[in-house]
Protein backbone atom coordinates (compact mmCIF):
# COMPACT_ATOMS: atom_id res chain seq x y z
CA UNK A 1 0.00 0.00 0.00
CA UNK A 2 1.22 3.52 -1.34
CA UNK A 3 0.00 5.20 1.78
CA UNK A 4 1.15 8.66 0.69
CA UNK A 5 -1.39 8.70 -1.83
CA UNK A 6 -4.27 8.55 1.06
CA UNK A 7 -6.20 11.10 2.79
CA UNK A 8 -6.80 11.04 6.30
CA UNK A 9 -9.77 9.55 5.77
CA UNK A 10 -8.95 6.58 3.35
CA UNK A 11 -6.16 5.95 5.82
CA UNK A 12 -8.02 6.22 8.59
CA UNK A 13 -10.94 2.92 7.02
CA UNK A 14 -7.27 1.17 6.28
CA UNK A 15 -6.07 1.42 9.88
CA UNK A 16 -9.66 0.76 11.08
CA UNK A 17 -9.95 -2.31 8.58
CA UNK A 18 -6.67 -3.37 9.46
CA UNK A 19 -5.03 -3.29 6.15
CA UNK A 20 -2.59 -1.25 8.09
CA UNK A 21 -1.52 -0.91 11.51
CA UNK A 22 -0.56 2.44 13.23
CA UNK A 23 2.77 1.10 14.06
CA UNK A 24 3.55 -0.16 9.63
CA UNK A 25 2.10 3.60 9.15
CA UNK A 26 4.00 5.53 11.77
CA UNK A 27 7.66 3.31 10.37
CA UNK A 28 7.04 3.38 6.71
CA UNK A 29 6.82 8.02 7.38
CA UNK A 30 9.53 7.91 9.55
CA UNK A 31 11.17 5.94 6.71
CA UNK A 32 9.92 8.65 3.95
CA UNK A 33 11.43 11.47 6.28
CA UNK A 34 14.74 9.83 6.50
CA UNK A 35 15.25 9.96 2.94
CA UNK A 36 13.65 13.23 3.07
CA UNK A 37 16.23 15.79 0.30
CA UNK A 38 14.73 18.93 0.41
CA UNK A 39 16.14 19.78 4.22
CA UNK A 40 12.13 19.40 5.58
CA UNK A 41 12.88 18.46 9.17
CA UNK A 42 14.95 19.61 12.39
CA UNK A 43 14.71 16.54 14.39
CA UNK A 44 13.25 13.17 13.64
CA UNK A 45 10.95 11.37 16.47
CA UNK A 46 11.60 7.92 15.71
CA UNK A 47 12.03 6.43 19.02
CA UNK A 48 9.50 8.89 20.09
CA UNK A 49 7.00 7.81 17.51
CA UNK A 50 7.41 4.24 18.14
CA UNK A 51 7.03 4.53 21.18
CA UNK A 52 3.55 6.39 21.22
CA UNK A 53 1.87 3.80 19.35
CA UNK A 54 2.73 1.17 21.51
CA UNK A 55 0.50 3.37 24.06
CA UNK A 56 -2.28 4.04 21.48
CA UNK A 57 -5.95 3.57 23.10
CA UNK A 58 -7.92 1.09 20.95
CA UNK A 59 -11.13 3.22 22.52
CA UNK A 60 -10.30 5.71 20.47
CA UNK A 61 -9.99 4.09 17.18
CA UNK A 62 -12.94 6.21 15.80
CA UNK A 63 -11.30 8.90 16.22
CA UNK A 64 -10.14 10.13 12.33
CA UNK A 65 -7.12 11.10 13.63
CA UNK A 66 -6.30 8.18 15.32
CA UNK A 67 -3.06 6.36 14.41
CA UNK A 68 -2.19 9.05 11.73
CA UNK A 69 1.05 10.67 11.28
CA UNK A 70 1.45 14.09 11.81
CA UNK A 71 4.61 16.71 12.04
CA UNK A 72 5.26 19.88 13.65
CA UNK A 73 6.67 23.20 13.03
CA UNK A 74 9.87 23.23 15.43
CA UNK A 75 8.76 26.29 17.12
CA UNK A 76 5.97 24.60 18.76
CA UNK A 77 6.70 23.20 22.16
CA UNK A 78 7.33 19.67 22.57
CA UNK A 79 8.46 17.93 25.85
CA UNK A 80 11.57 16.53 26.06
CA UNK A 81 12.03 16.50 22.38
CA UNK A 82 14.51 19.05 21.27
CA UNK A 83 12.55 22.57 19.78
CA UNK A 84 15.09 24.88 18.26
CA UNK A 85 12.83 27.65 15.76
CA UNK A 86 15.82 26.31 13.32
CA UNK A 87 18.11 29.08 15.37
CA UNK A 88 21.41 28.62 16.35
CA UNK A 89 20.08 30.02 19.51
CA UNK A 90 18.29 27.69 20.36
CA UNK A 91 20.10 24.87 19.07
CA UNK A 92 20.25 22.57 22.68
CA UNK A 93 16.74 23.61 23.55
CA UNK A 94 14.66 21.10 25.15
CA UNK A 95 11.26 21.74 26.33
CA UNK A 96 9.83 20.77 29.91
CA UNK A 97 5.91 20.97 28.45
CA UNK A 98 4.19 20.62 25.33
CA UNK A 99 2.26 22.70 23.22
CA UNK A 100 -1.82 22.59 23.69
CA UNK A 101 -2.12 21.55 19.90
CA UNK A 102 0.38 18.38 20.51
CA UNK A 103 -1.17 17.64 23.31
CA UNK A 104 -4.51 17.90 21.72
CA UNK A 105 -3.53 15.76 18.83
CA UNK A 106 -1.66 13.09 20.82
CA UNK A 107 -4.98 12.78 22.44
CA UNK A 108 -6.80 12.14 19.40
CA UNK A 109 -4.48 9.35 18.63
CA UNK A 110 -2.60 11.24 16.46
CA UNK A 111 1.59 10.32 16.35
CA UNK A 112 4.14 12.97 16.02
CA UNK A 113 7.24 11.81 13.64
CA UNK A 114 9.54 14.80 13.06
CA UNK A 115 9.39 18.38 14.01
CA UNK A 116 9.67 20.31 10.92
CA UNK A 117 12.34 23.34 9.42
CA UNK A 118 11.39 27.10 9.33
CA UNK A 119 12.17 30.65 8.36
CA UNK A 120 14.39 30.84 12.22
CA UNK A 121 11.84 32.38 14.74
CA UNK A 122 9.69 32.13 12.05
CA UNK A 123 10.50 35.63 10.60
CA UNK A 124 10.60 35.30 6.67
CA UNK A 125 8.92 33.81 3.88
CA UNK A 126 11.24 32.05 1.96
CA UNK A 127 12.04 29.06 3.62
CA UNK A 128 15.99 30.22 3.39
CA UNK A 129 16.73 31.67 6.61
CA UNK A 130 16.78 28.76 9.33
CA UNK A 131 20.46 27.33 10.86
CA UNK A 132 20.24 24.28 8.05
CA UNK A 133 20.62 26.14 4.73
CA UNK A 134 17.75 26.14 2.62
CA UNK A 135 14.28 24.45 2.70
CA UNK A 136 13.54 23.07 -1.17
CA UNK A 137 10.40 22.66 -2.87
CA UNK A 138 9.51 19.28 -3.78
CA UNK A 139 7.82 20.10 -7.13
CA UNK A 140 11.19 21.57 -8.55
CA UNK A 141 13.40 18.37 -8.25
CA UNK A 142 16.34 20.48 -9.15
CA UNK A 143 16.28 22.29 -5.92
CA UNK A 144 16.29 25.83 -7.89
CA UNK A 145 12.60 26.93 -6.23
CA UNK A 146 11.86 27.66 -2.76
CA UNK A 147 8.81 26.52 -1.24
CA UNK A 148 7.67 29.64 1.09
CA UNK A 149 7.75 30.09 4.39
CA UNK A 150 8.05 30.94 7.20
CA UNK A 151 6.62 27.19 7.83
CA UNK A 152 8.43 25.73 4.87
CA UNK A 153 9.26 22.07 6.47
CA UNK A 154 6.12 21.52 7.33
CA UNK A 155 4.67 22.40 3.31
CA UNK A 156 7.47 20.49 2.34
CA UNK A 157 6.83 17.64 4.26
CA UNK A 158 2.96 17.10 3.13
CA UNK A 159 3.57 17.99 -0.53
CA UNK A 160 5.99 14.62 -0.35
CA UNK A 161 3.20 13.05 0.93
CA UNK A 162 5.49 12.30 3.96
CA UNK A 163 2.41 12.95 6.44
CA UNK A 164 -1.42 13.69 5.31
CA UNK A 165 -1.16 16.47 8.20
CA UNK A 166 1.39 19.08 9.02
CA UNK A 167 1.24 21.78 11.46
CA UNK A 168 2.59 25.36 11.15
CA UNK A 169 2.27 28.62 12.06
CA UNK A 170 1.01 32.21 10.31
CA UNK A 171 1.99 35.21 11.30
CA UNK A 172 1.24 37.34 8.05
CA UNK A 173 0.72 34.22 4.95
CA UNK A 174 3.63 31.89 6.45
CA UNK A 175 1.23 28.81 6.13
CA UNK A 176 -0.77 29.93 3.18
CA UNK A 177 1.78 31.27 0.71
CA UNK A 178 3.95 27.75 1.08
CA UNK A 179 0.74 25.87 0.73
CA UNK A 180 0.44 27.82 -3.09
CA UNK A 181 3.75 27.21 -3.98
CA UNK A 182 3.16 23.14 -2.86
CA UNK A 183 -0.70 22.33 -4.01
CA UNK A 184 -1.68 21.94 -0.47
CA UNK A 185 -4.56 23.39 1.08
CA UNK A 186 -3.18 25.88 3.76
CA UNK A 187 -5.48 27.12 6.46
CA UNK A 188 -5.47 29.59 9.49
CA UNK A 189 -8.39 29.72 10.96
CA UNK A 190 -10.13 32.84 13.21
CA UNK A 191 -7.85 34.25 15.64
CA UNK A 192 -8.35 32.50 19.11
CA UNK A 193 -9.79 29.51 17.57
CA UNK A 194 -7.05 27.12 18.20
CA UNK A 195 -4.72 27.55 21.43
CA UNK A 196 -1.35 29.28 20.74
CA UNK A 197 0.07 27.60 24.58
CA UNK A 198 3.23 26.37 23.61
CA UNK A 199 3.83 28.22 20.40
CA UNK A 200 6.74 30.80 20.38
CA UNK A 201 5.50 33.87 20.02
CA UNK A 202 6.40 36.09 17.10
CA UNK A 203 4.09 38.57 17.10
CA UNK A 204 1.27 38.27 18.93
CA UNK A 205 -1.69 40.16 17.64
CA UNK A 206 -0.43 38.39 14.42
CA UNK A 207 0.13 34.96 15.07
CA UNK A 208 -2.25 32.01 14.10
CA UNK A 209 -1.52 28.18 14.13
CA UNK A 210 -1.67 26.89 10.73
CA UNK A 211 -2.62 23.94 8.88
CA UNK A 212 -1.35 21.89 5.93
CA UNK A 213 -3.36 18.80 3.97
CA UNK A 214 -3.59 17.63 0.74
CA UNK A 215 -7.37 18.51 0.56
CA UNK A 216 -10.09 20.24 2.03
CA UNK A 217 -11.68 18.06 4.32
CA UNK A 218 -8.94 16.75 5.77
CA UNK A 219 -8.24 20.48 6.86
CA UNK A 220 -11.79 20.10 8.12
CA UNK A 221 -10.97 17.03 10.24
CA UNK A 222 -7.75 18.78 11.50
CA UNK A 223 -9.48 21.70 12.88
CA UNK A 224 -11.96 19.77 14.58
CA UNK A 225 -9.48 18.21 16.60
CA UNK A 226 -7.77 21.25 17.30
CA UNK A 227 -10.28 24.05 18.17
CA UNK A 228 -11.97 24.98 21.33
CA UNK A 229 -11.04 27.19 24.37
CA UNK A 230 -8.02 26.19 26.48
CA UNK A 231 -7.85 28.14 29.93
CA UNK A 232 -3.82 28.26 29.45
CA UNK A 233 -4.36 30.61 26.85
CA UNK A 234 -6.21 33.39 27.56
CA UNK A 235 -6.43 34.58 23.85
CA UNK A 236 -8.21 31.17 23.01
CA UNK A 237 -12.01 32.37 22.33
CA UNK A 238 -14.90 30.47 24.25
CA UNK A 239 -17.20 30.55 21.55
CA UNK A 240 -18.91 27.04 20.47
CA UNK A 241 -16.72 24.71 17.56
CA UNK A 242 -18.82 24.07 15.01
CA UNK A 243 -19.61 20.98 13.22
CA UNK A 244 -16.96 21.50 10.23
CA UNK A 245 -17.99 18.38 8.26
CA UNK A 246 -21.51 18.68 7.59
CA UNK A 247 -21.43 22.00 5.64
CA UNK A 248 -18.85 20.79 2.71
CA UNK A 249 -21.31 19.86 0.16
CA UNK A 250 -23.40 22.56 0.51
CA UNK A 251 -23.72 23.99 -3.27
CA UNK A 252 -22.30 27.63 -4.56
CA UNK A 253 -25.77 28.73 -4.97
CA UNK A 254 -26.24 32.08 -3.73
CA UNK A 255 -22.62 32.69 -2.26
CA UNK A 256 -21.26 36.02 -2.51
CA UNK A 257 -17.90 35.85 -3.59
CA UNK A 258 -15.91 39.62 -3.55
CA UNK A 259 -13.08 40.34 -5.78
CA UNK A 260 -11.27 42.86 -4.46
CA UNK A 261 -10.10 44.89 -8.18
CA UNK A 262 -7.24 46.91 -6.92
CA UNK A 263 -5.75 43.92 -5.24
CA UNK A 264 -6.47 41.56 -8.16
CA UNK A 265 -5.02 43.92 -10.73
CA UNK A 266 -1.55 43.70 -9.01
CA UNK A 267 -1.13 40.28 -10.56
CA UNK A 268 0.51 40.46 -13.79
CA UNK A 269 0.83 36.96 -14.30
CA UNK A 270 -1.14 35.93 -17.89
CA UNK A 271 -1.60 32.26 -16.94
CA UNK A 272 -2.78 33.12 -13.00
CA UNK A 273 -5.28 35.58 -14.20
CA UNK A 274 -6.65 33.19 -17.12
CA UNK A 275 -6.91 30.59 -14.82
CA UNK A 276 -8.50 31.91 -11.82
CA UNK A 277 -11.26 33.74 -14.42
CA UNK A 278 -11.68 30.47 -16.09
CA UNK A 279 -12.43 29.19 -12.20
CA UNK A 280 -14.38 32.69 -11.32
CA UNK A 281 -16.88 31.77 -14.19
CA UNK A 282 -16.94 28.10 -13.12
CA UNK A 283 -18.12 29.17 -10.01
CA UNK A 284 -20.54 31.42 -11.52
CA UNK A 285 -22.12 28.26 -13.34
CA UNK A 286 -22.76 27.03 -10.12
CA UNK A 287 -24.65 30.13 -9.07
CA UNK A 288 -22.10 31.82 -6.61
CA UNK A 289 -22.68 35.64 -6.67
CA UNK A 290 -19.00 36.96 -8.19
CA UNK A 291 -18.44 40.83 -6.92
CA UNK A 292 -16.18 42.97 -8.16
CA UNK A 293 -15.67 45.93 -5.07
CA UNK A 294 -13.07 48.03 -4.53
CA UNK A 295 -10.39 48.77 -1.82
CA UNK A 296 -8.47 52.71 -1.59
CA UNK A 297 -5.39 51.52 -3.00
CA UNK A 298 -3.47 53.24 -0.94
CA UNK A 299 -4.60 50.69 2.00
CA UNK A 300 -3.49 47.80 -0.09
CA UNK A 301 0.09 49.70 -0.67
CA UNK A 302 0.35 50.26 2.90
CA UNK A 303 -0.83 46.23 4.28
CA UNK A 304 3.02 45.38 4.07
CA UNK A 305 4.85 48.40 5.53
CA UNK A 306 2.40 47.99 8.25
CA UNK A 307 2.98 44.02 8.51
CA UNK A 308 6.70 44.81 8.79
CA UNK A 309 6.71 47.74 11.63
CA UNK A 310 4.02 45.86 13.45
CA UNK A 311 5.13 42.25 13.50
CA UNK A 312 8.93 43.43 13.92
CA UNK A 313 8.00 45.93 17.01
CA UNK A 314 6.26 42.95 18.46
CA UNK A 315 9.03 40.30 17.57
CA UNK A 316 11.08 42.29 19.99
CA UNK A 317 9.53 42.35 22.26
CA UNK A 318 8.77 38.94 22.58
CA UNK A 319 11.68 37.68 22.20
CA UNK A 320 13.48 39.69 24.83
CA UNK A 321 13.91 36.92 26.87
CA UNK A 322 16.29 35.07 24.47
CA UNK A 323 19.37 37.21 26.45
CA UNK A 324 22.25 33.97 27.12
CA UNK A 325 20.66 33.51 30.44
CA UNK A 326 17.16 33.11 30.92
CA UNK A 327 17.63 31.09 27.02
CA UNK A 328 20.65 30.22 24.48
CA UNK A 329 23.96 30.06 24.99
CA UNK A 330 25.73 31.27 27.75
CA UNK A 331 29.15 33.53 27.11
CA UNK A 332 31.11 34.94 29.82
CA UNK A 333 31.29 38.69 30.27
CA UNK A 334 31.66 41.20 33.19
CA UNK A 335 27.77 42.17 33.00
CA UNK A 336 24.92 41.48 32.14
CA UNK A 337 25.12 43.64 29.27
CA UNK A 338 27.74 41.81 27.76
CA UNK A 339 26.43 38.20 28.29
CA UNK A 340 23.88 39.44 26.64
CA UNK A 341 25.47 41.48 23.72
CA UNK A 342 27.54 38.18 23.14
CA UNK A 343 24.52 36.06 22.79
CA UNK A 344 22.29 37.88 20.71
CA UNK A 345 25.70 38.76 18.33
CA UNK A 346 26.84 35.32 18.12
CA UNK A 347 23.13 33.21 18.30
CA UNK A 348 21.04 35.38 15.81
CA UNK A 349 21.47 35.62 11.92
CA UNK A 350 21.56 38.75 10.68
CA UNK A 351 17.77 38.99 9.23
CA UNK A 352 16.68 38.84 12.43
CA UNK A 353 19.34 41.21 14.03
CA UNK A 354 17.63 43.80 11.72
CA UNK A 355 14.49 43.24 12.29
CA UNK A 356 14.76 43.75 16.17
CA UNK A 357 16.34 46.76 14.86
CA UNK A 358 13.48 47.87 13.12
CA UNK A 359 10.98 46.52 15.95
CA UNK A 360 13.04 48.41 18.38
CA UNK A 361 13.30 51.80 16.76
CA UNK A 362 9.43 51.81 16.44
CA UNK A 363 9.02 51.60 19.96
CA UNK A 364 11.73 54.31 21.04
CA UNK A 365 9.60 56.97 22.83
CA UNK A 366 10.58 59.41 19.90
CA UNK A 367 9.59 57.08 17.25
CA UNK A 368 6.38 55.44 18.62
CA UNK A 369 3.89 58.09 17.32
CA UNK A 370 4.89 58.46 13.93
CA UNK A 371 6.29 54.92 13.53
CA UNK A 372 4.28 52.31 16.11
CA UNK A 373 1.27 54.33 16.43
CA UNK A 374 0.31 55.12 12.83
CA UNK A 375 0.78 51.60 11.49
CA UNK A 376 -1.37 50.68 14.28
CA UNK A 377 -4.35 52.97 13.13
CA UNK A 378 -3.59 52.17 9.36
CA UNK A 379 -4.11 48.29 10.54
CA UNK A 380 -7.77 49.37 12.13
CA UNK A 381 -8.38 50.82 8.46
CA UNK A 382 -7.63 47.86 6.42
CA UNK A 383 -9.27 45.88 9.08
CA UNK A 384 -12.28 48.40 8.29
CA UNK A 385 -12.53 47.90 4.82
CA UNK A 386 -11.99 44.25 4.97
CA UNK A 387 -15.09 43.85 7.30
CA UNK A 388 -17.34 46.08 5.02
CA UNK A 389 -16.41 43.60 2.44
CA UNK A 390 -17.39 40.92 4.68
CA UNK A 391 -20.66 42.43 5.41
CA UNK A 392 -21.71 42.10 1.74
CA UNK A 393 -20.32 38.98 0.93
CA UNK A 394 -19.15 35.13 2.47
CA UNK A 395 -15.75 35.82 1.22
CA UNK A 396 -13.52 37.32 -0.86
CA UNK A 397 -11.35 35.31 -3.54
CA UNK A 398 -8.09 36.12 -5.07
CA UNK A 399 -4.86 34.69 -6.18
CA UNK A 400 -2.91 33.45 -3.14
CA UNK A 401 0.84 34.82 -4.74
CA UNK A 402 1.78 36.29 -7.97
CA UNK A 403 2.60 33.18 -9.76
CA UNK A 404 4.22 29.53 -9.30
CA UNK A 405 7.17 29.29 -6.31
CA UNK A 406 10.04 31.93 -7.09
CA UNK A 407 13.68 30.98 -7.70
CA UNK A 408 15.68 31.15 -5.08
CA UNK A 409 18.44 33.52 -7.35
CA UNK A 410 15.29 35.73 -8.32
CA UNK A 411 16.50 38.86 -8.81
CA UNK A 412 13.55 40.64 -11.26
CA UNK A 413 11.53 41.75 -8.16
CA UNK A 414 10.90 45.65 -7.87
CA UNK A 415 10.17 45.76 -4.32
CA UNK A 416 8.59 49.28 -4.98
CA UNK A 417 6.07 48.06 -7.68
CA UNK A 418 1.95 47.09 -6.42
CA UNK A 419 2.84 43.19 -7.53
CA UNK A 420 5.52 43.17 -4.54
CA UNK A 421 3.78 45.26 -2.43
CA UNK A 422 0.39 43.63 -3.09
CA UNK A 423 -0.12 40.42 -5.01
CA UNK A 424 3.15 39.08 -2.80
CA UNK A 425 1.74 41.10 0.30
CA UNK A 426 -1.80 41.42 0.86
CA UNK A 427 -2.65 37.96 2.66
CA UNK A 428 -1.51 39.47 5.85
CA UNK A 429 -4.74 41.58 5.86
CA UNK A 430 -6.71 38.56 7.08
CA UNK A 431 -3.79 38.07 10.46
CA UNK A 432 -4.55 42.29 10.89
CA UNK A 433 -8.59 41.38 11.48
CA UNK A 434 -7.70 37.61 12.58
CA UNK A 435 -10.08 36.39 9.60
CA UNK A 436 -10.16 33.14 8.70
CA UNK A 437 -8.52 32.10 5.49
CA UNK A 438 -7.82 29.26 3.28
CA UNK A 439 -5.15 28.73 0.17
CA UNK A 440 -6.10 25.63 -2.07
CA UNK A 441 -4.38 24.93 -5.77
CA UNK A 442 -6.40 26.19 -8.80
CA UNK A 443 -3.99 25.53 -11.84
CA UNK A 444 -1.05 24.90 -12.95
CA UNK A 445 1.71 27.09 -14.95
CA UNK A 446 5.06 24.79 -16.08
CA UNK A 447 3.84 21.65 -14.44
CA UNK A 448 4.13 24.11 -11.36
CA UNK A 449 1.01 24.90 -8.61
CA UNK A 450 -0.70 27.90 -8.51
CA UNK A 451 -3.33 28.99 -5.89
CA UNK A 452 -6.31 31.00 -4.82
CA UNK A 453 -6.84 32.19 -1.43
CA UNK A 454 -10.18 32.74 0.63
CA UNK A 455 -11.07 34.98 3.42
CA UNK A 456 -14.12 35.02 5.46
CA UNK A 457 -16.03 36.04 8.30
CA UNK A 458 -14.89 36.30 11.66
CA UNK A 459 -15.32 32.12 13.43
CA UNK A 460 -16.94 31.44 9.89
CA UNK A 461 -14.74 28.69 8.71
CA UNK A 462 -17.82 26.43 7.88
CA UNK A 463 -18.26 28.81 4.93
CA UNK A 464 -14.87 29.17 4.15
CA UNK A 465 -14.40 25.61 4.27
CA UNK A 466 -17.66 24.65 2.23
CA UNK A 467 -16.49 27.26 -0.62
CA UNK A 468 -13.16 25.81 -0.83
CA UNK A 469 -14.34 22.28 -1.17
CA UNK A 470 -16.75 23.66 -4.01
CA UNK A 471 -13.97 25.01 -5.51
CA UNK A 472 -11.82 21.83 -4.81
CA UNK A 473 -14.99 19.61 -6.64
CA UNK A 474 -14.66 22.38 -10.17
CA UNK A 475 -11.30 22.06 -9.80
CA UNK A 476 -10.62 18.52 -9.23
CA UNK A 477 -7.40 19.46 -7.65
CA UNK A 478 -7.17 17.60 -4.52
CA UNK A 479 -4.27 15.24 -2.67
CA UNK A 480 -1.65 16.53 -5.44
CA UNK A 481 1.31 15.03 -4.53
CA UNK A 482 5.00 16.47 -5.60
CA UNK A 483 6.77 14.69 -8.28
CA UNK A 484 8.99 11.76 -6.95
CA UNK A 485 12.76 12.62 -7.37
CA UNK A 486 14.42 9.64 -8.71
Amino acid sequence: MDYRKLSITELHNALVNGDITPLELVKAAIKEAKQDNNVSFEYICEKEAIEAVKYLDESKKNNLLWGIPYVLKDNFSTKDVPTTASSDFLKNYVPTFSSEVSDRLDEQGAILIGKTTLDEFAMGGSGITGHLGKTYNPWDPTHQRMVGGSSCGSASACATGIIPLAIGSDTGDSARKPAAYAGLVGFKPTWGRISRYGLFPFASSLDHVGLFTRNVVDTAIALAALAGRDMKDSTSSEKPVDDYLSCLDKPLVGKKIAIIDEIYNSFKNKTLRKTFDILLNKMHEQGAIINHVHMDIKLCRAIFPVYIILSCAEATSNNAALDGIKYGERFDADNYEGVMYSARTNGFSELIKRRFVIGSYSLLRENQEDVFVRAQKCRRLIVNATNNILKDNDAIFLPAAPGIAPLFNDKKKDNSDDEYLIADNYLSMANFGGQPSLTLPIGFENDLPLGGNLIGKIFDEKTILNIAKQIENITGLANLLAPEVK
